[in-house]
């Protein structure tokens, strides 16, 4: 069954705080998000596998662990898991991107395909999958679909804010996927928004109404 890891570390609440006041402009939120998708790519790669290499340091030979086993590739949901990539990049400039288009009906709330592009080696990358909001889970679900589809084997979600309701819907649809996120929230509303949240984060991080 898939783990739900809460990545409540104090650095992360406090800027989540900024991202949430609806007084932020686009420009810091964009900052902000991805300083948190940064700090929250640490608690993601924990497991990365290493392996033992011989070092030359100024003094002497010496054994150090360097990252071994599958490369990494980052997933965006587009639009708004964009503003997740360069924080993930400055820690991992070596990872390769990949884009999943998809929107969400208003009326029935269901996430609609348009776009995928993907590394040609996608089955051997460990890859995370970005997006700042697991509202509904329709589309994060669909998603992971997709890139499964597509031959994906190794697949991580990473999200700031998560619904219990977008939670359960990934982990029954997905079982193999662990969840990480900054922060589960309350509830949705009627309108399918996560409750308190932070508004719509694409609008957000790109001063679009």
């Amino acid at each position: 069954m898939s783990k739900v890891t809460e990545i409540n570390h104090p650095l992360i609440l406090h800027k989540l705080a900024f991202i949430r006041n609806k007084e932020t402009g686009s420009k810091d939120f964009r900052q902000l998000v991805s300083e948190v998708a940064m700090l929250m790519a640490y608690e993601v790669t924990r497991d990365l596998p290493t392996e033992n290499v011989q070092i030359e340091t100024p003094i002497c030979t010496a054994t150090c662990k360097m990252l071994a086993g599958k490369k990494l590739a980052v997933v965006p949901i587009l639009r708004a898991g964009l503003g997740m990539v360069d924080g993930i990049l400055n820690l991992i400039p070596a990872a390769k991107v990949g884009h999943v288009g998809l929107y969400r009906d208003e009326e029935t709330l269901q996430p609609v395909e348009y776009f995928c592009k993907l590394p040609q080696d996608i089955a051997e990358r460990e890859v995370i999958v970005v997006d700042p909001m697991l509202a509904t889970g329709g589309s994060a679900a669909d998603a992971l679909t997709m890139l499964k589809n597509r031959g994906a084997k190794y697949l991580k979600l990473m999200c700031l804010i998560a619904s219990p309701e977008g939670i359960k819907m990934v982990k029954e649809a997905h079982p193999d996927v662990d969840i990480f996120v900054a922060q589960i929230d309350e509830k949705l509303n009627e309108h399918g928004y996560i409750v308190p949240g932070l508004g719509d984060a694409g609008d957000r991080l790109f001063g679009t109404k």
